[in-house]
């Protein structure tokens, strides 16, 4: 595998690539896979049994995961008037109207983990669809955060909300914790989040949806998890 560091390669040999790992066991790779000096995202990846290609099999949304993500998100907040003096004291990192579309236009600018918008706003903001689109930071009524009641989609963020999309190869994939987390914290966003994409399928989707799941560090490699094994956990909730 070119390019990849010795120590990566060192962490790789602890995963057994063709194996399907319980919950259980998956969590205790994954602790051992992270040798970074910083506190590693746990992320998951998920593959869905849908066709991202039509309309009626998106899959799109947002959720409050019961223990956070443990991460610093910045936000975005296009609004102008009492909305933008509301978003500033509920903590968003960025504030603008007119002149925030213009900044991220001219200067592809898009330092920011989230995009929150008025509704009023989006007509302006409609404008940055090429740009926001591809990075999943464009503002959307289903994924919350297109809202009028800005202060609280800020807050519901900072405290470790998502929103998600799948891609075009029919995959989310998001974050859910740290890998300073215990194992506890850990599962419980896992199948909270795997809950809440069997809760939103879609009734156009056939056969099998949740096909393959997997987690990672930041800097590890994949552990891929057993779903019917998952599904039973689920369950037992």
């Amino acid at each position: 595998m070119p390019g990849r560091s010795r120590r990566y390669m060192e962490v790789r040999e602890k995963v057994k690539r063709d194996k399907l790992y319980g919950l259980d066991e998956a969590m205790n790779v994954l602790k051992s896979t992270a040798s970074a000096k910083f506190d590693e995202t746990v992320e998951v990846a998920v593959k869905l049994g849908i066709d991202p290609k039509k309309n009626d099999q998106q899959i799109r949304g947002s959720l409050s995961l019961p223990n956070g993500t443990g991460r610093n998100v910045r936000i975005a907040v296009f609004a102008d008037g009492e909305d933008a003096r509301m978003a500033k004291e509920a903590g968003a990192d960025i504030v603008g109207a007119e002149d925030l579309v213009e900044k991220i236009q001219k200067e592809n600018f898009v330092d920011f983990d989230v995009a929150i918008s008025t509704p009023k706003m989006m007509r302006s903001v409609g404008k940055l669809g090429r740009l926001l689109g591809p990075r999943g930071l464009m503002p959307s009524p289903k994924s919350g955060t297109v809202t009028q009641d800005i202060a609280t989609a800020v807050k519901e963020f900072k405290k470790g909300k998502i929103s998600f999309r799948n891609d075009k190869f029919a995959g989310i994939h998001i974050p859910i914790g740290k890998i300073s987390f215990d194992d506890k914290k850990l599962r419980e966003n896992l199948l909270a989040f795997i809950s809440h994409l069997i809760s939103i399928r879609p009734s156009a989707v056939k056969g099998r949806y949740i096909q393959k799941v997997a987690l990672s560090t930041t800097m590890g490699p994949g552990i891929k998890l057993d779903t019917v094994k998952l599904q039973g956990e689920l369950v037992k909730r």
